[in-house]
C-alpha cells in the first residue's frame, strides 16, 4: 500500500490537501472505534477519571463544528451549539456523555465533516491566509490554513487517548488492571 496525501477533487490544491488530512483522520477514527461496545464507548479508564471515548468524539465534533463556522466567518447558530455542545462543563472539563451510541456519535461527526467539505469546496488557496478568532473567548487568532490543519491534528491527538482507553478496557476485562 502506498500512502500519499492527495488533494480533494474540486478543491483548490492546498485547501484540498488540508481537507484530505481531516478526512483521512476521520477514517482512522472510524477504524480505531470499529466494534466498540457501549460499555467501551463509555469507559473512563481504570481510575474512572479519564475522558471516555464518547466524550472525546463529541469534543472533536464540537471543536470541528466551531471551526467550520469560523471558516465561514459566521457565528455558530445557537441551535447547533445546543445540539453538539457545550465545549466544557461548569468545572472546565469535557461534559459527561453517557449512553450515547457510537453510531450516533460518528453520525454527528460525519455531518460536521460534510459541512466542512461544503465550505472547503468554496475556498481558494488565497482564502487560507484569512485570520479568524478562536479560543474560549475568541482571544486567539489563526489563519484558516492553521484551523483546517488543527482539525486534523486535534483529532489524531484524541485518537491516541481513545487507543489508550481501548487498551485499558481490554486489560480491565481480563482482570489485569
Amino acid at each position: 500500500m502506498i500512502y500519499d496525501l492527495q488533494g480533494q477533487a474540486g478543491m483548490s490544491p492546498v485547501v484540498g490537501m488540508l481537507y484530505s488530512a481531516v478526512r483521512k483522520n476521520s477514517h482512522r477514527l472510524m477504524s480505531i472505534t470499529d466494534g466498540m461496545s457501549q460499555e467501551e464507548v463509555d469507559y473512563k479508564g481504570p481510575d474512572h477519571k479519564s475522558n471516555s471515548t464518547a466524550q472525546l468524539i463529541k469534543h472533536i465534533t464540537y471543536v470541528d463544528l466551531n471551526w467550520v463556522y469560523r471558516i465561514k466567518e459566521l457565528p455558530l447558530p445557537q441551535s447547533l451549539s445546543e445540539q453538539y455542545g457545550p465545549m466544557i462543563d461548569e468545572n472546565n472539563r469535557l461534559p459527561k456523555v453517557k449512553g450515547m451510541s457510537l453510531s450516533t456519535l460518528m453520525y454527528n461527526y460525519e455531518q460536521v465533516l460534510n459541512r466542512l467539505e461544503t465550505v472547503c469546496m468554496q475556498l481558494t488557496d488565497a482564502d487560507l491566509d484569512k485570520v479568524v478568532n478562536f479560543g474560549h473567548d475568541n482571544e486567539k487568532q489563526a489563519t484558516i490554513r492553521w484551523g483546517i490543519w488543527h482539525m486534523a491534528d486535534h483529532s489524531r491527538y484524541h485518537q491516541a487517548h481513545i487507543n489508550q482507553l481501548r487498551k485499558w478496557s481490554t486489560l480491565n476485562k481480563e482482570g489485569i488492571r
